[in-house]
């Protein structure tokens, strides 16, 4: 099943229209509606918004094919199932699989002629990234860090944050943990 079926799937089950999670999520009914009709593949942060609403895991909404315990991933694998979403960057998550995993990891790949540097993210819960290739410099909140391969941050995903490549292609690994909105 792909992203858009299963999102649909989940959100009818539970009875909740299009308004109800665009709603929810902070993003237009017209943006659910593109990605559950295949139209569009939305960044990271906005599947953790869907996820979160639908009271899942980005996990849940990538993979049909649940597993415990250990997942082994090749490079050949990783590399040939990369997404391409419509914000400058393709992205490969591990162990999609093991749905009641802690942790989201994720390998990311930037390129530079279409990285869109304004595309700012936000999201709930903490995010770690480790450069692998590549140099980029990547904004959370109002401070600027220059990364190169070895440097890493760790920042809290409410923050806003963007990226910008510095080198025609930039990997990074990108682990997030998904935790649920406070109840203020």
């Amino acid at each position: 099943m792909d992203l858009g079926n299963k999102i649909k799937k989940l959100r009818t089950e539970q009875n909740r229209n299009l308004l109800d999670i665009a709603n929810a999520c902070g993003f237009s009914k017209s943006l659910l509606s593109k990605i559950e009709n295949g139209k569009t593949v939305p960044p990271i942060s906005t599947l953790m918004k869907i996820a979160d609403a639908l009271g899942t895991k980005v996990s849940i909404l990538l993979d049909d094919q649940q597993r415990s315990g250990t997942i082994y991933t090749t490079k050949e694998m990783s590399h040939s199932k990369m997404v391409k979403t419509d914000k400058g960057y393709s992205f490969f998550t591990f162990a999609v699989e093991r749905s009641e995993k802690l942790m989201q990891p994720f390998l990311f790949v930037s390129r530079k002629e279409e990285n869109d540097s304004k595309n700012a993210y936000s999201h709930n819960g903490e995010e770690f990234i480790f450069i692998l290739e590549g140099e980029m410099r990547y904004k959370v909140g109002s401070v600027e860090y220059t990364l190169k391969p070895g440097d890493s941050l760790y920042f809290d995903s409410i923050e806003k944050h963007t990226l910008s490549p510095i080198t025609d292609e930039v990997k990074y690994v990108a682990v997030f943990t998904q935790s649920k909105p406070s109840d203020s």
